[in-house]
């Protein structure tokens, strides 16, 4: 069993702190991926669960044995770098296989083990090839053939999709799922791309200067954001981020939207007055009739398509800008006044001081939520 704990970890570079008390549990056979911004300390966490480095506070916990003193060879640990870190002297071949040369696994097994993770990764016809002969993705993939070819127990992986083209990004996104699956292994995958994150994590685990601020499931994280922060970096075209100050009607708060009130079911009168953010997601707004109930009217000023879905840029009555994604080939208005239909139930509200997403009082069960 290969669990992975960190307690109360901090990094610090002379006066900067770049992981602050940073607490974590990963399961086993668990995908966890960390997600964040550029200098969130992601990279810097993958190295010293790796052992490259030591935290100045703090506990490193692999299957439940305490290796904070123990060095990075006798971790267990597989780990794929985000600058490749190939021995340029040796052939990708090498490189691959001294993961297990160190292990002394015979010629036989070595040979076999590189070749079928050479194919999975589309790098066995430059098996022959050093480094400096091979392009920056076919770099990355070897360095991630380097991590996997030994079947780790855990399995640290520092962005190791950021380098490759397109095509192989999204075919990877579906294969190493299924070779990770397969491995067994506890991963931690680092990544700033929000659609990978998705696609890869059992769990994501969100960071940004150093601490973790909502750690939970892909479907979590995107539909329950915990702060305005996070809720911008995830989906495209981004979240629908509009000031408002909730009122109160007849059938509990409301927000006002080009003069119509758009329903908060659950909400009570804690929120009424009180500065807020409506977030919308653009897939949780259609368009509609005129005549339908709580129809908000637009004016649409730009349609883009986006070969599987079309993105329409709205301005309400105060001139607030509204995204609105359909399905390709579903009809809508490409100029001119419009109204639009939200999903009320899928609206997010979050407190515009602490930018802190802020929770019905009434559970799920008992709001009523009907789109306005």
């Amino acid at each position: 069993m290969t669990t992975l704990q960190l307690k109360n970890i901090v990094k610090r570079y002379k006066s900067q702190t770049v992981l602050d008390d940073l607490s974590l549990d990963v399961a086993d056979g668990e995908r966890l991926v960390l997600f964040g911004p550029s200098g969130a300390g992601k990279t810097v966490l993958l190295r010293l669960v790796a052992g490259v480095i030591d935290p100045d506070e703090g506990r490193v916990l692999i299957g439940g044995e305490d290796m904070t003193e123990v060095d990075a060879e006798h971790r267990g640990v597989g780990m794929a770098f985000q600058n490749f870190a190939l021995f340029p002297h040796m052939s990708a071949f090498d490189n691959i296989a001294s993961a297990l040369t160190a292990r002394r696994f015979s010629k036989e097994a070595i040979a076999a083990g590189v070749e079928k993770v050479a194919k999975l990764l589309k790098i066995d016809h430059v098996l022959t090839h050093h480094p400096k002969a091979l392009s920056n993705g076919q770099k990355q993939r070897t360095a991630l053939a380097r991590a996997l070819v030994g079947s780790p127990p855990l399995l640290l992986l520092d962005d190791p999709l950021r380098n490759v083209d397109a095509k192989l990004r999204f075919e990877m996104r579906l294969e190493l799922p299924r070779l990770l699956a397969a491995q067994g292994a506890t991963v931690i995958y680092v990544t700033q791309d929000y659609k990978e994150a998705m696609a890869l994590g059992d769990r994501i685990a969100v960071m940004f200067e150093g601490q973790l601020r909502q750690i939970g499931t892909p479907a979590d994280i995107y539909d329950t954001p915990a702060e305005l922060e996070i809720a911008r970096l995830f989906g495209d075209p981004t979240i629908n981020l509009l000031d408002v100050v909730p009122q109160r009607g007849p059938d509990g708060a409301f927000a006002e939207l080009s003069g119509v009130r758009l329903r908060l079911p659950g909400f009570g009168p804690e929120i009424v007055g009180k500065a807020c953010v409506l977030g919308i997601r653009p897939e949780s707004i259609v368009f509609s009739e005129a005549s339908a109930t709580g129809a908000i009217p637009v004016r649409v000023e730009a349609e883009t398509p986006l070969n599987e879905k079309t993105v329409t840029l709205t301005l309400t009555a105060r001139g607030r800008e509204v995204l609105v994604s359909r399905p390709a080939g579903t009809p809508g208005p490409a100029t001119g006044p419009a109204h639009l239909a939200v999903n009320s139930r899928a609206a997010l509200l979050f407190d515009k001081e602490s930018g802190r997403l802020m929770r019905p009082s009434e559970p799920a069960s008992k709001r009523n939520g009907e789109a306005a």
